[in-house]
This record gives C-alpha cells, structure tokens and sequence, in this order.
C-alpha cells in the first residue's frame, strides 16, 4: 500500500521561501508521476506543480510559475517543492499526489494516492 507522507509546511511572512517535502513508501514501483495540489478555505483543491518520475519533465500552475520549483529524488522516493517569494494567497493546505496511471498533470482524477496534507500560511 502506498502512503505519502508531507512535511515542510509552516507559518512564513510573505516573500519568505520554504521548502516541502514528500516521502512516498510502499508500491512505488511504476510511478509516473507525482504532483503537488492546494486547498485555501473555502476554495476547490486546485493543482500547483507536477513532475514525471522517468525524465523529470515539470508542469506548473500559472499563479506559481517562476516562483515554486517541483523536483525529485528517485532513490529516496521523495518529491520536493521549494515555494519562493510567497503570498498571502498561497496559504493553503498543500497535498502531494502519486500518478500510476497516464500522466495526468493537471489532472487531480488522475491520481491515484494522496498524503494527508500539510498547511502552508503566509502571513502579511
């Protein structure tokens, strides 16, 4: 069984940086891809970064790009974000996702395996 475990997360002032993690354990054999998604208050699950497992090819959201960076450590089974000069409009609970299947991107159906979450909020 598959579980992802975030960290990283935090209380930061705006134009801070921070960096979260995702730990996947388990059947990880196959991985396509792995993503990261936000939920504000109030607001849908909306995607933020994406990465392949294979070739590292990335996709971003437009609000983050040029500002949050998604990487990866295959041997470690690890997914990173780096989240640079930050918003208030950030805050959010961010969520790392696993992609078995075809590459999904943007895609929140597409993946199969979600962590619990970790908040991120910047204040002003």
């Amino acid at each position: 069984q598959v579980q992802l475990v975030e960290s990283g997360g935090g209380l930061v002032q705006a134009g801070d940086s921070l960096r979260l993690s995702c730990a996947a354990s388990g059947v990880t054999s196959g991985t396509r891809a792995m993503g990261w998604f936000r939920q504000a208050p109030g607001k849908e699950r909306e995607f933020v970064a994406a990465i392949t497992w294979n070739r590292g090819r990335t996709d971003y959201a437009d609000s983050v790009k040029d500002r949050f960076f998604i990487s990866r450590d295959t041997a470690k089974n690890t997914v990173y974000l780096q989240m640079n000069s930050l918003k208030a409009e950030d805050t959010a609970v961010y969520y790392c996702a696993l992609n078995l299947g075809a590459y999904g991107a943007k895609n929140a159906n597409a993946y199969e395996h979600w962590g619990q979450g970790t908040q991120v909020t910047v204040s002003t």
